[in-house]
């Protein structure tokens, strides 16, 4: 089933139908680098996780972005189309938000499971 770029970003923006879920080939889209990024803050108060949160939202590069407990402040994964994509991203995204203080960057080789279904 072939579905216009536009009406699936309305499924996205708006929600989704249940029962139905688009599988989009990241290759076709021209995204065939998947990293994970652990970026770190300097400062964790409530302006600098507002600032950080609403810049990653912004981002059509990042696909998932979670606040953590541990070593590190946020894991974010990311698609883009390949290197010199991603350091364009880290420059012009990540690195210049107030409060990041390190990064560290994985590249993903190989996808050996990837999905979102629930166990039920």
């Amino acid at each position: 089933m072939v579905i216009c770029a536009e009406r699936v970003r309305r499924l996205t923006r708006d929600g989704y139908i249940i029962g139905y879920m688009a599988v989009l080939s990241p290759q076709k889209l021209g995204r065939n680098l998947l990293v994970f990024i652990e970026v770190k803050l300097d400062r964790t108060t409530a302006d600098v996780f507002d600032t950080f949160a609403a810049a990653v939202k912004r981002s059509d590069d990042v696909m998932e972005c979670h606040m953590v407990a541990g070593g590190f402040d946020y894991p974010v994964k990311a698609r883009v189309a390949g290197m010199e994509a991603y350091r364009q991203f880290l420059s012009e995204v990540i690195l210049p938000l107030p409060g990041v203080r390190e990064t560290h960057t994985y590249a993903v080789m190989e996808e050996v499971k990837a999905g979102s279904a629930l166990p039920v």
